[in-house]
Formats: C-alpha cells, structure tokens, sequence
C-alpha cells in the first residue's frame, strides 16, 4: 500500500514513517520544513520527499496513492491562537482540500489527525467518548471540528475517511518537541532540578505514547473498512487519564532531586477533560495494541535528554518550542506572516 503522510517531517512525522516502512508500507512524504532544522537526534531513515504547503497541494500529488494520512497543520492552542485566522486556512480549508483532492485522484482510505482537545471543558471526572458533546475552546480545536465536519460528507463505496481523535502525545522523537505536557515537564526536571507548573495542577489530559499514536494510524490502515468507515475514534488508553500533579508525581519518580513549584500564573486551566478510549481499544482490539504508559515514557525522555546532553539554554531557545521557532522564522524574515517561505 502506497501511504501518502502529510506533515512527515515533524515531531510525529519522524516516528511514524519509520514504523509505517517497517510495516511494509511504501511511504511518500509532504511537508513545508517548517521545522527541517530541528533535529535533536538524527533521523532514522530517508523517504521520497515532497516539499510543499499543505495550501498548495494539487491533485497530481495523489496519484497512485492508496491512503493519506494527513499530519500537516498548525500543531497546538498557542501557536493556533497566534492568528486564529490563519488557523482556520491552514488547518481547516486546506485539509478539507486535501481530502477533496485526494478522493478524485482515487484514494481509497483517508486517516486524519484530530485531537481530543474538541471536547474543551468537560463535566468533572465524567470520561467524553465518541458521543460526547464537543466544546472545542481554542482556535486550534475547533479547525479540529471543523475538518471532521468537511471531510465526513466525502465519504462513499470508494473513499474512507476515519478520525482519529488523539489524545495528548509525548515521547522521544528525532525531531523533538517540548512544548507537551509530559516532554516540557521531564525537560524541567532533567535541566533545572525544578519542575514548573503554570496552572494550578489540577486539569485533567489524556495521554497517548509517539509509538502508541503511530500505532493507532497503522491500525486505521490494516483494518478492514468496515470497521474504520467515517467512524470517530478517541486515540489512547483508559488508564492513561491523568491529571497534570500526577504527570509532576512521574516525572519526581524517575529524575532524583527534583522539586515542583506551581506558579499559578496562568491559574486554572480550562482545557480539561477526561476521554473513555473504550472504542478503540474495543473495535481495533486485533490492530492496535498500545504498549507504553507515562512513567516509561517518561524514563524514556530522561534517557534522550542524559545521551543529547540537553541543558537550559537549548530547552528554553527556540529550536524545540514550536511557537517560538515559528516567531524566529518570521522574525528573520523567512515566513511571512501568513506563514508562506519568503526565503530558505
């Protein structure tokens, strides 16, 4: 099966692919390389690479490919808030474009990267499955919404799009991010002895492994259609709800002589919610078999920040914070400020 991955060349991206080709899969890339000079490990394997907006892909690009998976877009609530306008255009239009474009080039299966964060603020302690009331609170959730709303109506005897509802990802990856929960406070830990919470601890978040994630979409691939069909899925597991002072608790665990302060600054945090994974776990029990929790994951990162030699100064900079790296690029004047390339 020929998979087209959009967005490959990410944090996710670079995890994925690897273990897409292990699977057998023959894997073509697209990407902007926003972030190509992020690299905090090196990269385990080449693809055949295209490099181009997701705004400006065209039919041509999907030829001969049986099954998108489509990563690309603005990757967070902050970076989404930057301009929620251009949010909208990137993360919305120009992936119901792509799944558009993908159904007339003969597509057959369209696997599409949404968050649990579509849920927003939920009933306290009650689980949201597939069912639940959607409460989407940033610009970045509800481009979320809106794409499963765009992309849904496509679906016929020829083209199947699933939905993949992820919970929050952490995990070591070549292409490293620190602005997640789990990755940003074990960075904390291992560069300051001290772990910093802005919130006051309490919000819930639901948590899915890189492998685990990237699991899930090879499952969306191996199952049989009738079972992922424009069906929803909640990407995680049950026991893998935490809240945010549990994540602290995991990360004191593994690193010694941390502390943890809560700041407070950004006091109480409305994204919070609980996410029953039941469904998934149920209907692609034969596919997807997640086998991390946080505390691996967490003496997982600890291990790649001690053989990386990460410090302060790196974790603080630009290269590992999305948000910032963006703000750097457009600063030295090489995305504008509707993110195109202006220079390389």
């Amino acid at each position: 099966m020929k998979v087209l991955v959009t967005g490959n060349n990410g944090y996710i991206g670079n995890v994925m692919c690897p273990m897409l080709m292990a699977e057998g899969f023959d894997v073509i890339g697209l990407d902007s390389n926003y972030f190509d000079d992020c690299e905090f490990e090196k990269r385990k394997v080449k693809i055949k690479q295209i490099i181009k907006d997701i705004r400006q892909i065209e039919e041509a690009d999907f030829q001969g490919i049986d099954a998108v998976i489509h990563l690309a877009g603005l990757s967070n609530d902050p970076i989404g808030e930057l301009n929620p306008g251009i949010t909208e255009v990137i993360n919305l239009d120009a992936s119901v474009k792509c799944a558009q474009l993908a159904r007339q080039a003969g597509v057959n299966r369209f696997v599409f990267a949404s968050s649990c964060s579509v849920y927003g603020i939920a009933e306290e302690g009650k689980a949201i499955d597939e069912t639940g009331a959607l409460n989407p609170v940033t610009a970045y959730a509800k481009s979320k919404i809106g794409t499963e709303q765009g992309v849904a109506p496509l679906a016929d005897d020829n083209f199947s799009p699933v939905f993949m509802r992820n919970a929050t990802v952490y995990g070591a990856s070549p292409l490293l991010r620190l602005d997640l929960v789990v990755n940003n406070l074990t960075a904390w830990g291992y560069t300051a002895g001290k772990i910093k919470i802005m919130s006051d601890g309490s919000p819930w978040r639901p948590l899915i492994h890189i492998q685990d994630f990237s699991r899930a979409f090879i499952a969306a691939l191996k199952a049989p259609k009738e079972l992922i069909h424009n069906q929803v899925f909640n990407v995680g597991q049950n026991s893998e709800n935490y809240q945010v002072k549990d994540l602290a608790d995991a990360v004191k665990k593994v690193i010694p002589g941390c502390s943890v302060e809560y700041t407070g600054e950004h006091g109480a945090d409305t994204r919070t919610y609980k996410v029953d994974f039941t469904k998934i776990n149920t209907v692609l029990k034969d596919y997807f078999k997640p086998t991390w929790n946080v505390l691996k994951g967490v003496e997982e990162l600890y291990a790649a920040y001690q053989r990386n030699n990460l410090d302060l100064k790196a974790f603080e900079g630009e290269k590992f914070i999305r948000l910032k790296h963006l703000a750097l690029l457009q600063k030295e004047g090489k995305l504008d400020q509707d993110f195109y390339w202006t220079k390389k």
